[in-house]
């Protein structure tokens, strides 16, 4: 939104940059200008502060493409033409001198804020329509102060960060490290909005908000699925044909004890209540997936021994089922 005091300051001067500096090299500008005068730098300095908010007021403009145009425009009108007083026409300063030039007529013409030839006719067919409104000595935007830019940031978390929650410290592009509290059970690619963690406002309102995009590392035992956590067991032949108690891992805790029925097959899932992931939507449980472990070497004792149970055991196909579903 276009103000009066565009007329008495040049935004291009405050950065040190040209009028047809390109959007890249003025946010590279920004940037370095910014780390040098934020208030966090320069802690009890005035000046600095001064200065912050001065190039923050002025690439809060020039790099908005539709402000930058309409700063442009305004500048254009040349020096001295750009206060207004409550004086009538010919007065020094007033409105027929600023329009007389740009419009080529004559100072000696009055002008009121009504009619089809009015004060905001003139500006709305400048800067592209209305949201001026008037007051003593010039204009004011008919909005409240600006609200600093959002930014965007990424962090990689490792599994067990992710799924029990922590405090991490990020380092943004400009100003100090900041501190973000990560939610327990945030999943990989989540989107967490920090409130406030923006940039600051260029005039004294509200600063931007900060949208944090959380990656988290695999884990080489534990998957995810939902709230529930996944981990394959390796049982043994003897294991799984006789029933056993064996040791499953918990994620960050002590391994938990699980029975093994007797004829336990492979794939078959045992379950452990309250083990999984916790959030504000519940709590998951931890699902183990047996998974029979063939001995790829025998002695031969444990051969003629495996050799003797083959011989007792009934002669019958386990694929039988199988081979006559496909033959349909």
């Amino acid at each position: 939104m276009a103000s009066q005091d565009w007329f008495d300051k040049d935004f291009y001067a405050v950065l040190g940059v040209s009028k047809d500096v390109s959007q890249a090299d003025l946010k590279k500008t920004y940037r370095k200008l910014a780390r040098t005068y934020h208030p966090d730098s320069n802690p009890g300095d005035a000046a600095a502060e001064a200065k912050f908010k001065e190039i923050s007021e002025a690439n809060a403009v020039l790099s908005d493409p539709e402000q930058r145009k309409e700063y442009d425009q305004m500048r254009a009108m040349g020096p001295g033409r750009a206060r207004f007083t409550a004086g009538g026409p010919g007065q020094a300063g007033g409105f027929d001198d600023v329009f007389g030039g740009m419009f080529g007529q004559g100072n000696q013409r009055g002008y009121s804020t009504g009619g089809n030839a009015g004060f905001e006719d003139i500006f709305g067919g400048l800067f592209g329509g209305g949201g001026f409104g008037q007051s003593s000595g010039g204009f004011r935007g008919a909005g409240g102060p600006t609200k600093g830019r959002d930014l965007t940031a990424t962090t990689t978390l490792d599994f067990l960060t992710a799924i029990q929650g922590d405090t991490v410290r990020l380092q943004p592009a400009d100003g100090k490290p900041i501190s973000v509290k990560i939610p327990a059970g945030v999943k990989d690619g989540q989107k967490i909005r920090l409130k406030g963690k923006g940039e600051p406002s260029p005039d004294g309102g509200a600063p931007g908000d900060l949208t944090l995009t959380v990656s988290v590392r695999k884990h080489p035992v534990f998957d995810r699925d939902g709230l529930n956590l996944r981990v394959d067991v390796p049982v043994t032949f003897t294991e799984a044909t006789l029933g056993a108690t064996i040791e499953v891992p918990t994620l960050g805790g002590e391994p938990v004890k699980l029975k093994v029925a007797p004829g336990t097959p492979s794939g078959r899932v045992l379950r452990v209540k309250g083990r999984g992931v916790t959030t504000s939507k519940g709590v998951g449980d931890l699902l183990a997936t047996v998974q029979v472990a063939v001995p790829a070497h025998l002695s031969a004792d444990a051969r003629a021994a495996l050799e003797k149970f083959a011989a007792l055991q009934p002669d019958e196909n386990p694929r039988a089922e199988l081979l006559a579903k496909a033959r349909g």
